[in-house]
């Protein structure tokens, strides 16, 4: 009797333990969730407030917003390139890697702009544009010329495997519409009463049987016909 009140024990910490670790999954799957929302939405506002800066203003101010928004807009189309990428061709595991590491550098720019951007001396903020466009250019050039080779990369092999299943096609079309013609062998004189273009007959193709023709003509609406045949109209009485 102890025994079972053991193991009926321990088969509730069990499952308590089970429930909890479940909840916590489950919490962590949804906090997850909020903070990706969130961050989207974070994001959206400040390019938002980035592309009124760019148009809005002029100076310092409207060149630091251009700079950021060019390096954002660059940065996030080369990550969704390659992890939309990467899932079906493990090769760009290597230009993902390379990508995080320009995404640091990327990150520390964005920050620099942005610290920039609330600095009131403009005059010194303006004699540092020049080398911020230069850094910016260079990380822009290089995560552009890893969403373009992962896009060439993705659309060759689209390319290759079209010009296979063409192929394939083809032969196929050329397989569909071959049939032998049945030969008459040498020294058979023909029957008197054969069709003449019977010669020309497919093999295999069955032959019909003609018979006389029935006393009472088919009533058209006692047949089926094809789902795209229109129905026939019935005729006028007076």
């Amino acid at each position: 009797m102890e025994a079972v009140i053991l193991i009926l024990g321990l088969l509730i910490v069990a499952f308590m333990a089970l429930g909890v670790y479940v909840t916590v999954k489950v919490v962590g799957a949804a906090k997850r969730g909020v903070d990706r929302t969130i961050t989207q939405a974070r994001r959206t506002v400040e390019d938002g407030a980035l592309r009124a800066k760019s148009f809005g203003q002029g100076g310092v101010a409207g060149e630091l917003a251009q700079l950021r928004l060019a390096l954002r807009t660059s940065m996030r189309s080369t990550q969704e390139a390659l992890q939309a990428g990467v899932a079906e061709d493990a090769s760009l595991s290597e230009s993902v890697g390379l990508f995080h590491r320009l995404s640091a550098h990327g990150r520390e720019l964005d920050e620099e702009l942005k610290r920039l951007e609330r600095e009131p001396d403009r005059a010194t903020v303006a004699t540092l544009l020049p080398g911020l466009k230069q850094r910016t250019k260079r990380i822009t050039h290089s995560a552009d010329s890893l969403r373009w080779a992962a896009r060439d990369r993705a659309r060759r092999f689209a390319d290759d495997d079209l010009e296979t299943l063409n192929t394939q096609i083809d032969v196929e079309a050329g397989a569909l519409r071959h049939w032998t013609v049945e030969e008459p062998s040498a020294g058979a004189a023909p029957h008197a009463g054969a069709d003449r273009s019977g010669a020309g007959r497919m093999r295999g193709a069955p032959v019909g049987q003609e018979g006389p023709e029935a006393l009472t003509a088919r009533d058209p609406r006692l047949e089926t016909g094809h789902p795209w045949q229109k129905a026939a109209r019935p005729e006028p009485t007076n």
